[in-house]
C-alpha cells in the first residue's frame, strides 16, 4: 500500500530525490565551505601570512621555535637576507600573492661568531634564490637568530650553523634568544660545540696549525747564515 502524501516517509523521499538531482551543487557548496574554513583557520594562526619584518612575526612563533620557509636574497656581513615563503593553499596561490607585500627578513646564524672567510664560503656554497628553512630561536630588534637548514639532495639537509663550525670558519658563542638554563639551549649548544671540536681535531680553518715541514722552511729562511748566503748570491749576480 502507498504511503499517504502527508506522512514523514514521503517528505524524506522527496528530499532524497532533490538531493540526488542537485548533488553537484551540494558538493560545490560543501567544498566551498571547507575551503573557506581552511582559509579562516590558516589566517587565524598566520600560516598563510607573509612576514616582511621580524616585528611582524608573532611572539608565540618565536617562543615555540617555529620553522619558517624562505628564499635567499642576499648574503651580508650582518646576516642572510631571506624572503619568507608562506604556506600556499591549493587553488588560491595566485590570490595569496596579490595579498602579500614585499620585503625581506634579516636572519643571523644563532650561536656562531663568523670569521671573515665565512662570508666567502657562504657565497660559494649557497645558490642564488636557494630555498631554506630557518628555525626561530630569538629576535633582537629587526634581526632573527635562527638555525638555518638547507637541502643537499633529496633526502639530506645541512644545518649551516654547524657546517660553518665544522669548516673552522667560526667560533661557538651564546645562543641569543634562548634561556641559558633551558634544555633546548644546552641541546643546541652541545651540537655546535661538537661541530667546532671536529674542526679543531682536523686543524681546519682558524684551527689550522703549521705542519712540521712549513715550520722547518720558515726556520731555515729566517736563519742568519742562510740570509747571508742569499745576499752573497745576489751580489754575485749583480757583478756577473
Amino acid at each position: 500500500m502507498a504511503e499517504p502524501q502527508g506522512e514523514p516517509g514521503n517528505y524524506v523521499a522527496r528530499i532524497s530525490e532533490w538531493a540526488d538531482s542537485h548533488l553537484t551543487v551540494l558538493r560545490n557548496i560543501s567544498t566551498g565551505m571547507a575551503i573557506a574554513g581552511v582559509i579562516l583557520f590558516a589566517k587565524s594562526i598566520k600560516l598563510t601570512s607573509k612576514f616582511t619584518s621580524a616585528l611582524d612575526i608573532p611572539v608565540e612563533f618565536i617562543e615555540k621555535n617555529v620553522k619558517l620557509r624562505g628564499r635567499l636574497c642576499h648574503i651580508t656581513e650582518k646576516g642572510l637576507e631571506v624572503e619568507h615563503v608562506p604556506i600556499s593553499l591549493p587553488f588560491l596561490s595566485s590570490l595569496q600573492r596579490k595579498w602579500q607585500s614585499n620585503g625581506v627578513l634579516l636572519v643571523r646564524l644563532a650561536g656562531v661568531e663568523l670569521t671573515p672567510n665565512a662570508m666567502a664560503w657562504l657565497q660559494e656554497e649557497l645558490k642564488p634564490a636557494q630555498m631554506m628553512w630557518f628555525q626561530l630561536l630569538g629576535r633582537e630588534d629587526l634581526v632573527l637568530d635562527c638555525l638555518i637548514l638547507v637541502n643537499k639532495g633529496r633526502f639530506f639537509s645541512v644545518c649551516l650553523n654547524e657546517e660553518i663550525l665544522r669548516q673552522g670558519l667560526g667560533k661557538t658563542t651564546r645562543i641569543e634568544g634562548l634561556h641559558h638554563d633551558s634544555p633546548l639551549y644546552w641541546k643546541l649548544h652541545k651540537r655546535l660545540l661538537q661541530a667546532e671540536l671536529k674542526a679543531l681535531k682536523k686543524n681546519k680553518g682558524i684551527w689550522k696549525e703549521e705542519s712540521y715541514v712549513e715550520k722547518l722552511k720558515d726556520h731555515i729562511s729566517n736563519n742568519k747564515f742562510v740570509q747571508k748566503l742569499k745576499q752573497f748570491a745576489n751580489w754575485l749576480r749583480i757583478r756577473i
